[in-house]
């Protein structure tokens, strides 16, 4: 019987559908950690999409190099085989885009020299200043702005706005916090109000049945503007005016009534008792 060979190669493995392989080209990666001699660089320049190659390049140098090392353009110059006007323009694209900045300042001696900073996240300095400022012992808050205030919606006016009905409307509005504690309006709102309530005193509606009005049906967590919902309500709720009435006819006068004279006992027409004829009262008048 044949034995099998041990060291015979195993038969290949067909590719199983669905299953991922990694595609050819492309770049990998062969890392290892860094424990010394490295440098920090941010992908934000690194991969920036602004700046040149050679400005990436030599941004990423200037943040290697240790403090108080010369990046003038005749060191870099001096250092890197390009010549010093692509040098001096990468210099520039790193400090419009904020990798750079250059600074004067006084020496000891009296000189006024330029000193090159180099900053690794761009704009980092003016938020860590403004950061600071705000935060400083005695720093006053920023002062948020305030959102203006919606007017009040207009409420309905009286024909006669008299100042007894305007008082009565005043009072009204003012005690509606009796019953209910949430209906506590300004002296503002009230003076908004008050021709609202007016108009409807004005139409022969009671100040039970205006209170009614007002203050039945509110929502159950209150009112988020008391003055608006009341403004609201005077308006969409204001009843129709009293239907017009014709002045009432002043009373008939009485007919006069057939009486006797007091003086000659004659038959006469008379409103009143005690009346004289015409010849009874000319006597009279003669007599005096």
């Amino acid at each position: 019987m044949d034995t099998q060979n041990p060291s015979a190669p195993p038969c290949a493995e067909s590719r199983k559908a669905g299953k991922n392989h990694p595609r050819a080209g492309g770049l990998t990666h062969d890392n290892a950690r860094h424990t010394t001699r490295f440098t920090v660089i941010g992908n934000h320049l690194a991969q920036h999409r602004e700046l040149s190659l050679l400005a990436i390049g030599l941004g990423v140098h200037i943040q290697s190099l240790p403090k108080g090392a010369r990046v003038d353009i005749k060191s870099l110059t001096a250092r890197f085989p390009e010549g010093a006007t692509r040098i001096a323009a990468a210099l520039r694209e790193l400090e419009s885009h904020g990798y750079l900045r250059r600074e004067r300042a006084r020496v000891p001696d009296g000189r006024i020299i330029t000193r090159t900073v180099s900053c690794n996240q761009p704009g980092h300095h003016r938020r860590t200043a403004a950061a600071d400022r705000a935060h400083a012992p005695g720093a006053s808050a920023q002062p948020k702005k305030r959102t203006p205030r919606k007017p009040l919606p207009a409420v309905p006016r009286p024909a006669c706005p008299a100042p007894a009905l305007l008082q009565t409307a005043t009072d009204l509005l003012a005690g509606l916090r009796r019953h209910d504690p949430r209906l506590l309006l300004s002296a503002c709102d009230t003076a908004h109000l008050a021709p609202g309530v007016a108009a409807w005193l004005e139409r022969d509606v009671s100040p039970t049945a205006v209170r009614q009005a007002l203050t039945a049906d509110l929502p159950p967590e209150g009112p988020r503007r008391p003055a608006a919902l009341l403004a609201h309500r005077l308006t969409a709720l204001l009843p129709p005016p009293p239907p017009f009435r014709e002045p009432a006819a002043p009373p008939a006068a009485a007919p006069p009534r057939m009486r006797n004279c007091d003086g000659c006992d004659r038959g006469i027409r008379s409103p009143e008792p005690g009346a004289r004829c015409r010849d009874c009262r000319g006597r009279a008048a003669t007599a005096l």
